[in-house]
């Protein structure tokens, strides 16, 4: 099933659940119900929002996720629920009973994705694209030669042929849309984590002792390409305000298709099933892990590889 994302920014407004419904009221009025189940993920951009302990709690029963936008509209911080998963406890030892070699060679799997995705965004036949494939495959156990940042310096440079774009998290402009998209990216990456069972904290390579969601960090680099394609479609519109609109666009990246076992199957689903097929990883019944492949590049409608 698809889990609905609900955005919250137009006006003040009260959150509050009744018979397992979350109810958005404003001046009073309901101009919202929607069902507890059928939501994956809350974005709330309205500093004079207010919540009941049964909005949160109903949220959290349900395995959604809120996030919370801070006065420069981008996300500030989540609430994930407490994983109720029947093995919740095996999972968490598994987890930490991962060697470092099988850590490593996930994370040259993801990198490799990561790249390739890249490369899909390029022309085909092009220079850049084409460094980008033979770098993919170079991509070794951990990537100790960061072949990753090498790809990152030639994808930003020719990620818009029409201007110099820089990647930085401080800029405005195209950057301030990146990061709001990789945010709620991350956010759907990390419910999907919480559900199985695992510990976000707990990444393969990320490992800052203040990130809360190492595991979500790692897990949705070969995705980033789905948010950097929403963004450039917005830059050609001339389109350069987070307001409304653009956030909807950015949101919808969680319903997008994407490819996964040689099936077409939106993102939000799609997520479940890759840290499903971590998991087995983990237990040992797994040595690939199932990536989520974009279903675009910049010739044609539907690609894998």
């Amino acid at each position: 099933m698809i889990k609905r994302t609900i955005e919250v920014s137009s006006g003040p407004t009260y959150l509050t659940a009744k018979l397992e419904q979350l109810i958005l009221q404003r001046g009073g009025e309901i101009v919202g119900s929607i069902p507890c189940e059928d939501i994956g993920v809350v974005v709330v951009d309205q500093p004079q929002t207010t919540y009941t302990h049964a909005a949160l709690a109903a949220l959290a029963r349900w395995q959604a996720v809120l996030v919370v936008c801070g006065s420069d509209h981008l996300p500030a911080a989540m609430l994930l629920p407490l994983a109720d998963h029947s093995q919740v406890v095996w999972r968490m030892k598994e987890q930490l009973a991962v060697r470092r070699p099988l850590r490593k060679q996930l994370w040259r799997q993801l990198i490799r994705a990561k790249i390739r995705a890249q490369a899909l965004m390029l022309p085909q036949e092009t220079p850049a694209r084409l460094k980008l494939l033979a770098l993919s495959r170079m991509v070794r156990s951990g990537d100790p030669n960061n072949i990753e940042s090498q790809a990152a310096r030639v994808y930003w440079a020719n990620w818009l042929p029409e201007r110099t774009f820089r990647r930085d998290v401080d800029l405005p402009d195209l950057n301030m849309f990146l990061n709001y998209g990789y945010a709620v990216l991350r956010a759907a990456v990390a419910r999907a984590v919480v559900a199985a069972g695992l510990l976000p904290a707990l990444g393969l390579v990320h490992s800052n002792r203040s990130n809360a969601f190492c595991l979500a960090d790692d897990l949705m680099e070969p995705l980033r390409p789905l948010v950097d394609r929403r963004v450039r479609e917005l830059h050609a519109e001339s389109r350069h305000e987070l307001d409304r609109r653009e956030k909807a666009f950015l949101l919808e990246i969680l319903t997008e298709q994407v490819r996964l076992g040689g099936e077409n199957g939106p993102l939000m689903v799609s997520l479940h099933r890759m840290v499903a097929s971590l998991v087995k990883c983990f237990q040992g019944q797994a040595k690939k892990l199932e990536i989520p492949r974009p279903c675009f590049s910049a010739d044609t409608d539907v690609c894998g590889w």
